[in-house]
């Protein structure tokens, strides 16, 4: 089905004709503060209309600042808007977007979708069911000019193998952490849910879904995972939040039939996370579902849990494809 931005989604006021989709924001941390607020404001295709938080202050302060509406309720905020945003920790996200999603309202999602593969595959299947689009925000793959490196290593073939590393220094082992230390989620599940999303956002597009997973720990919260693919490539990921800055850095290197190619630098976040939205309002207005919605996410889910419970020893969360 396709689905029209005027008429479809939660409430019952919904408005009609022309109106530009409305978008609400669930979360009021350093990065609803730093992207998701700002690219939302700065959107020129929608109408950013309010804020819901678990911290009531911070909801308002977040609102004012961008001159919208702050609500008490998040089923309040459903009501007024077509697309919510969530920035919000991944076992808090899950459930609200199953209720978002039942309301009618389609879904930008964060990343991780969920640290659970039943709960991620509740948001995968509530969207579904309501036939509301989903996109899941992974910086790489709405950045340029990353985004479309990976869509022109994508149409290539032949690969062999590929390398990841994504090291940050959000809890680091001397000096200051980041804005983004004051996170439990984070300090609990370290960087293998935090920005292991990140790397298979890039590596399963381009050399296909995974077959196989290992993984090891090293120092802090450092995982390394090696990987096998559909394709038959193999490639490793090494993530962490824990690096010393000296040693914190992102990289991607492809080798295979056609040489040797880079992960690009990016830069504007902001800009990426309201071309995501674009990408939103894309999949409700043609009915397309976009290949970043919940259902990959969902499939991340799967592979980080089964990456966890291999460094657990634990029996595997989720068979691979």
């Amino acid at each position: 089905m396709s689905y029209d931005l005027n008429s479809s989604g939660g409430g019952s006021e919904r408005a009609s004709g022309n109106r530009r989709p409305r978008v609400g924001l669930l979360g009021t941390g350093p990065w609803a503060r730093r992207t998701h607020a700002p690219a939302l404001a700065a959107h020129a295709g929608s109408d950013f209309t309010g804020v819901w938080g678990r911290r009531p202050e911070a909801a308002a302060e977040l609102a004012g600042a961008h001159g919208v509406k702050v609500y008490e309720d998040p089923d309040a905020l459903f009501a007024d808007c077509d697309v919510v945003a969530f920035a919000l920790p991944p076992d808090v996200q899950a459930p609200l977007a199953v209720r978002a999603a039942a309301a009618g309202c389609h879904l930008l999602l964060d990343k991780p979708v969920a640290t659970t593969v039943a709960d991620a595959r509740a948001v995968a299947d509530a969207a579904a069911a309501h036939g509301v689009a989903s996109v899941v925000f992974l910086t790489l793959r709405f950045a340029e000019p990353t985004a479309g490196w990976v869509l022109e290593q994508a149409g290539r073939s032949g690969w062999f193998t590929a390398s990841a590393h994504w090291l940050g220094a959000v809890f680091p082992p001397a000096g200051e952490p980041s804005a983004y230390a004051d996170s439990p989620w984070r300090k609990a599940k370290g960087g293998l849910w935090d920005v292991g999303p990140h790397a298979l956002s890039v590596l399963i597009p381009i050399l296909g879904d995974v077959t196989a997973v290992t993984a090891g720990r090293g120092p802090s919260d450092l995982v390394q995972l090696a990987l096998r693919h559909a394709s038959g490539a193999a490639s490793t990921a090494v993530l962490s939040l824990g690096a010393p800055r000296a040693a914190a850095g992102v990289g991607l290197e492809l080798r295979g039939a056609e040489g040797v190619f880079r992960l690009p630098d990016w830069s504007d976040v902001p800009g990426a996370y309201g071309r995501a939205l674009d990408a939103v309002l894309t999949a409700a207005r043609t009915g397309v579902p976009d290949p970043r919605g919940a259902e990959f996410g969902a499939r991340l889910t799967e592979v980080l849990a089964e990456a966890e419970a291999r460094l657990s020893g634990s029996e595997v969360a989720a068979p691979v494809a």
